[in-house]
């Protein structure tokens, strides 16, 4: 999950090398921390979300393959 959301990030992005992601598990569910740069935050997040929620819709789907949950947490 860290691959895919890291291609995203890194696509939307204008300094895609300030991108980090990070993938944490916690039980069944697993925490992905998306870290970009303070003048890329409302690239990744968009007007009202909408691409935090695409992002999320997207991560959710391969996990679902999966049988898995994920979180996708967007920081500076």
């Amino acid at each position: 999950m860290r691959e895919l959301v890291e291609v995203i990030a890194k696509a939307l992005v204008d300094n895609p090398e300030s991108v980090v992601v990070t993938e944490k598990s916690e039980g069944k569910t697993t925490v992905v921390e998306v870290h970009v740069a303070d003048s890329d935050m409302g690239k990744v997040i968009g007007k009202q979300g909408r691409i935090a929620k695409a992002i999320r819709a997207v991560v959710k789907a391969a996990a679902a393959k999966e049988d898995k949950k994920v979180v996708v947490d967007i920081l500076q």
